[in-house]
Order: structure tokens, then sequence, then C-alpha cells
């Protein structure tokens, strides 16, 4: 491959960030290696590294190899670290409220547009997994979208009344009215639940997280094949909403949870994906 050709059309910061990024891994690499894993001509790697070595970026030892050099150790070590991941942050809560609810299937989930995405689920003893599939569940059918839903702006739920309200069983909410009624209810008890209305065989019940500044950040529902069993699963689902709403408050509120019709978090950027398994699909 011709050096000329793979030089062509780069800038020079595209260089410089592709010779730094060959140095990620912690080895030290000569300039022949630095030029293959670049793909950048030798005498262009020769120049960059050497100015590069003159600014205390890299650092050449005596057998002619580059390594990471001090002023850029310097620079890596004033950067806060990343925060915690929703995943992170929520995998020992959810571990917890599933061991306590055996009989329930557990669910973490964000709004995303203005459905449902599932991105955390837990059965019992089973380990904590995450959800990669791409479909996302309606939000007034279901009990974790109409705790999200309760606490998010006007707009967004309007949004959602203005694309309609589908009947997908005869309990579900098809009325402006009621749904808007039922919101109001569980603003005042912070307590979702959806009996039947997404699917005849499934009801659940769920309570929302709230972050940096108390906006609704994600919520947590448990499945039940009776309602009669509400009463007896929503004493921990709320401790452990409880919970992670503390663990959340790290979050900066725009940095990382967006709210409103932005998004209730930016789920792409996060590498996170909604469910679509149809499993997950008969929630209530």
């Amino acid at each position: 491959m011709s050096g000329n050709s793979a030089d062509a059309g780069r800038s020079v910061t595209s260089k410089v960030i592709a010779i730094l990024l060959t140095f990620s891994d912690g080895n030290v690499y000569s300039l022949t290696e630095i030029a293959r894993r670049t793909g950048l001509p030798i005498s262009t790697t020769h120049r960059l590294a050497q100015e590069m070595a003159a600014w205390g970026m890299l650092e050449r030892a005596e057998d002619g190899q580059y390594r990471i050099g001090m002023q850029l150790k310097a620079i890596a070590s004033q950067a806060a670290p990343m925060p915690p991941s929703l995943h992170e942050r929520a995998r020992r809560v959810l571990e917890d409220l599933a061991a306590a609810s055996p009989r329930s299937t557990v669910r973490l989930g964000v709004l995303e547009g203005l459905e449902v995405a599932y991105i955390e689920k837990a059965e019992g003893n089973h380990p904590v997994s995450m959800v990669f599939e791409t479909t996302s569940l309606p939000a007034h059918a279901t009990a974790m979208g109409k705790a999200l839903l309760a606490f998010s702006s006007p707009q967004v739920v309007d949004a959602v009344i203005a694309m309609g309200l589908p009947r997908y069983t005869p309990f579900t909410l098809t009325s402006p009215e009621r749904l808007r009624r039922a919101l109001a209810t569980i603003r005042l008890t912070r307590v979702a639940v959806s009996r039947r209305e997404l699917d005849l065989t499934a009801s659940a019940v769920a309570v929302p997280a709230f972050g940096a500044g108390g906006g609704v950040a994600a919520a947590l529902e448990l499945t039940v094949a009776d309602p009669q069993d509400f009463r007896l699963v929503q004493p921990p689902l709320i401790v452990a909403a409880r919970s992670l709403s503390r663990e959340l408050h790290g979050y900066h509120a725009r940095g990382y949870l967006t709210l409103g019709l932005e998004r209730q978090l930016d789920v792409r950027a996060s590498g996170l994906r909604p469910v679509t398994s149809g499993s997950d699909r008969h929630t209530g």
C-alpha cells in the first residue's frame, strides 16, 4: 500500500490521535509498528512522534521504541473518573429485589422516546441480565410506563396521548381523561399498577426512581400472575426504588440522564438496548 494514499485526506489532528490510540494498551512500539498500526507513512510517523516526544506526549526509549510520555500521564491523572453506568448502579438493587421476590420478574426500564424500554431484568435467584433486543412497549399500558409518565413533563404526556392509546385488552386505559387521572394518582402514591392491561395473563406494579435534581430517571417493575399479589411485592419494590434513587443521585441531570422529549436516558450512547423478546412483551 502506498504511503501517500494512506496519508491522503487525513488531518494532522487525526494522525496524532491515531498515534496516541496506538498506546491505549500500555505497550511500547517501534516507529515501524506505529506506522503499521496507524496506517501512516513511516516518514509522517517519524516526524509526528518526534514532535510528540518533544512535548512530553510520548517518550523515546534508548532502544528507539516509544511509550506514553510523562506529560500525557500527568494530564490523564487529572481526569475525573467516569460515573458508574445505570447498569452498574442498578445491578445490586435488582439482585436484592429479585431475591426478595422469587416468584416475580424484576425489570429496570426507562422511556425511550415515548415508549418503555426495558434494559435490565432478573428472575428469582438468577443473575441480572442486560436486555439487548430492539423494540419498545406502550407506556400507557404498562406499569413501568405509567410510573415514568407520571413524573415526566406535561409535553411528554400530551405527545403519548396524541399518538393514540391503543387497546390491548378490555382493561387497557384508552381514555385520555382516565390516563391523566391515573397519572395524578401515581404522583401522589409513587406506585403504578397495570392490571392485565397489556396482556390478560400478566399484571405488574412499578415504582419510579429519581436522579439528580429530583427528576425521574428510571423505574423498577415487578410482574405478578395475580393482581392480589400487589400488596405482597410493593414493600420490597418501594425500598428497592428508594435505594436506586440514592444511587442515581450522583448522576448529572443533563450529562447522563435527560428528561422529557429529549429521552429519559440516552440509551444508544450508553450501549443499552430495549427489549423485544416475546416473553418480555407479556407484562402488565
